[in-house]
């Protein structure tokens, strides 16, 4: 991109972005969101400088294109809801516990959460992802075996972290998969 249309894109931003920032945030549900919002703006801007205009016609410019993004934005996070609603009771309804096992796995959980991070990303793509050590050990970039000795080891240090907690069996255990070998 030459220097002049550089410093065009340049001052046209410093110019307009306090004034597309307060419009996009007038028009979304959180600063996250708008923050997004005004990002995808000005990259359309950048892509699209040869036709962005001069002077004030550079902001309405911007208002029409935010006002585009922000359209496409508000039917994606319309979509996602959805998806998100028919998700969570999908998951209710496949791993609702039963009444007399919810202190059972609310303890499992908190126990989970106390192991290193490197323990819960290995225990997870066994248990909640479904992968092989193989699969475990391309996702990790560490070789099989490398995957054999710390998945062995995060489970020795998660069941000592359940005993000392005094879990004993719950669904959430029998939910975890055995021990594979391959």
């Amino acid at each position: 991109m030459s220097d002049e249309r550089l410093a065009r894109f340049e001052a046209v931003y410093q110019q307009t972005y306090g004034q597309i920032t307060a419009y996009v945030a007038r028009r979304c549900a959180s600063p996250q969101d708008a923050a997004d919002v005004v990002a995808e703006t000005f990259t359309v801007a950048w892509r699209r400088v040869a036709e962005l205009p001069g002077g004030e016609e550079a902001t309405l410019w911007l208002y029409g294109v935010a006002r585009k993004v922000l359209a496409n934005h508000h039917k994606t996070a319309g979509r996602r809801l959805a998806r998100n609603v028919a998700l969570d009771t999908e998951m209710a309804d496949l791993y609702a516990a039963a009444p007399d096992e919810g202190d059972g796995v609310a303890a499992v959980s908190a126990v989970f959460r106390t192991l290193p991070d490197d323990d819960r990303e290995l225990l997870a793509l066994v248990a909640w992802e479904g992968l092989e050590r193989e699969e475990i050990a391309r996702v990790l970039g560490l070789s099989r075996n490398a995957v054999r000795v710390r998945l062995h080891r995060a489970r020795k240090r998660f069941a000592r972290a359940l005993e000392k907690a005094g879990v004993r069996e719950t669904r959430a255990e029998r939910l975890m998969p055995v021990e594979r070998s391959l």
